[in-house]
């Protein structure tokens, strides 16, 4: 009798441990819930915050940005006003400075020419051609190769001067993407992108046709609905490029 008691006082030790471990989970388990759901109310979980925050940051810089190009080129034609009324130059001179300006994208440029417009394609595109494989998310936007492929062709078609979406471009301008979102001279844009050139129809057309990127990029309009328009224009102006000019550069920490 004394074996057994002893055995059933060993047993009721052996699981008390147990129970107690397995009551704590259960507690622990309750406290994570009601903290994730206190935490929850009222908080969409998926959304960055610090992310939505950034965002709005550079559409501010943006904004702020373009501002100070409008303001800058105000003072640039006040500036030029000035220097023409009496610089001593002869009018040989000032034409020359005058083809200068016109040369190096300042100044307004009107003729004939065309423009591209580049768009991602619809939500939820899948594969239009048969045998062709479904989609991944990069085949659907437009990168920056695509966007450079159309202004070198343009460049080498003859234009005499290009815009991308409301911006004059000039030879130290850069044609970056970060994702889907364009970054071109310190202000942001989101597609669908338009680039237009000034120059012969024919020749810029026939650059477009000929250029190895672009072919490459139609076969994605085909197969997945990215959009590619081309328009022709009897007139049409482009403004004058009105940021600094100014080059800037690294430089070695003193």
């Amino acid at each position: 009798m004394s074996n057994s008691a002893d055995s059933t006082s060993t047993g009721s030790r052996r699981f008390r441990p147990v129970r107690l471990l397995t009551a704590g989970v259960f507690a622990l388990a309750g406290l994570i819930f009601w903290m994730s759901f206190n935490t929850a109310q009222g908080t969409d979980l998926r959304t960055d915050d610090s992310m939505l925050r950034l965002s709005d940051l550079i559409q501010e810089r943006s904004h702020k940005n373009a501002a100070l190009d409008e303001s800058a080129a105000g003072v640039r034609a006040e500036v030029d006003a000035l220097a023409r009324r009496d610089n001593g130059n002869t009018k040989e001179e000032d034409r020359h400075i005058a083809g200068l300006e016109k040369s190096a994208g300042t100044k307004p440029l009107t003729g004939s020419g065309l423009s591209v417009t580049l768009t991602d394609a619809p939500q939820g595109a899948t594969a239009r051609i048969p045998g062709v494989p479904e989609p991944q998310p990069n085949d659907l936007v437009i990168h920056q190769q695509d966007l450079q492929a159309v202004v070198n062709a343009l460049w080498r078609g003859g234009a005499k001067g290009i815009r991308i979406m409301d911006q004059r471009l000039i030879s130290t301008s850069a044609v970056r993407c970060v994702g889907n979102t364009l970054i071109l001279q310190g202000r942001v844009y989101s597609p669908p992108y338009k680039v237009t050139a000034v120059g012969d129809r024919t020749a810029l057309r026939k650059a477009l046709d000929s250029t190895t990127a672009i072919q490459n990029y139609k076969q994605y309009v085909n197969a997945y609905g990215l959009g590619w328009k081309v328009d022709q224009h009897d007139a049409v102006t482009l403004p004058g490029y009105s940021g600094t000019v100014d080059l800037h550069y690294a430089k070695p920490a003193s």
